[in-house]
């Protein structure tokens, strides 16, 4: 089940139990990716997402693993800092941070207030200094042992879809001169920190990384994104990764077909261990990249959402429950925890 952000978590950024319903009638995915989930404060560009920055949601975070495990699955935790996609009321006193003070018109952020949620645009960014990277890497390094305290069976690094480490890597946002700038292995050094800093914690097994190499959302415009994921490709390689999470997140946008081979022509075969694709995903699309190696594994998004037994639907070519656009963020049990299941007689 690939990451999918519901807005569920409250201002407090903590996982309730109907949280914990949500992902325990999804188990049998045999592995979820939670929705994205801030490492910090000032990660935050979402209002009413999870975090993993406290004891508290250490605790709400619990609740949705002992849910998950008892029906068999497994779960990682998805680490966020979504950096200039971001608005200040989100982190008063603490601007919005991002590789360059870089902004865009397409950059937007959600603020609820008042129990009302609105998309705002995004706070232009500062940069990050060298002591907002130091303290960002262990931001990474902190969430991911608060996973594991959690009860999280390993983590994926969001490095996708336009958000801070995304912005590192894409040219047309990083236009720093020091060691994280110019060229694309200075570009991935942010990632490769963060990486390497969660591995050296909790174990290089546990880790994942996402990516979206030819995402052109939140302001992404890469001079040549076949060079900057080929190269990331290669750095990842080595390291003993649970596996890479290659996503063709286009499809998101309304009537934007799938182009994983893009996706896969962009990083070039230079990862060389396990590889999950997700992007629109339907049962016969999935079993020819498995059978043809170009995938392990293939995460389904939207489709879980409304479809809370999605591989017993998927194994008996079984119709599929329709979603419902205007639940998918925010909201109550309506169109998150009460979508049916096949009759089971």
């Amino acid at each position: 089940m690939a990451p999918l952000t519901r807005s569920r978590a409250g201002e407090e950024g903590i996982p309730t139990a109907l949280m914990a319903e949500y992902y325990g009638q999804r188990a049998s995915a045999g592995l979820i990716i939670s929705e994205a989930t801030n490492i910090s404060e000032v990660a935050r560009g979402y209002g009413d997402t999870p975090g993993l920055f406290n004891e508290a949601q250490v605790a709400g975070w619990q609740r949705v693993t002992d849910a998950v495990h008892g029906h068999g699955g497994r779960i990682f935790a998805q680490l966020w800092h979504t950096g200039r996609v971001s608005h200040e009321a989100l982190h008063p006193g603490r601007p919005c941070v991002s590789a360059s003070a870089v902004g865009s018109d397409a950059c937007m952020a959600f603020v609820v207030t008042d129990g009302v949620g609105r998309r705002v645009p995004a706070t232009p960014p500062v940069a990050l200094n060298h002591d907002g990277i130091v303290q960002t890497v262990a931001d990474y390094r902190d969430a991911a042992v608060r996973a594991m305290d959690a009860g999280f069976d390993g983590v994926e690094i969001h490095a996708a879809n336009g958000y801070l480490l995304h912005q590192f890597l894409a040219s047309n946002v990083n236009q720093r001169t020091d060691e994280y700038g110019g060229s694309a292995e200075n570009r991935a050094r942010l990632l490769l920190q963060v990486t390497d800093a969660v591995a050296g914690n909790i174990g290089s097994g546990r880790v994942a990384v996402r990516l979206s190499p030819i995402f052109r959302g939140n302001g992404i415009a890469d001079d040549d994104p076949d060079e900057t994921f080929t190269t990331v490709g290669g750095l990842l390689d080595d390291r003993g990764l649970a596996f890479l999470h290659l996503a063709d997140t286009a499809v998101m946008a309304k009537g934007v077909g799938s182009n994983m081979p893009g996706v896969l022509a962009a990083v070039g075969g230079s990862f060389r261990g396990r590889i999950v694709l997700n992007g629109a995903y339907d049962a016969e699309r999935a079993r020819l990249d498995v059978s043809s190696g170009r995938a392990d594994a293939i995460a389904f998004g939207r489709a879980f959402l409304a479809n809370p037994d999605l591989p017993a639907r998927l194994f008996a070519d079984a119709p599929l429950n329709p979603p419902d656009p205007a639940t998918y963020y925010g909201g109550d049990a309506h169109g998150y925890t009460d979508y049916p299941e096949l009759d089971a007689s």
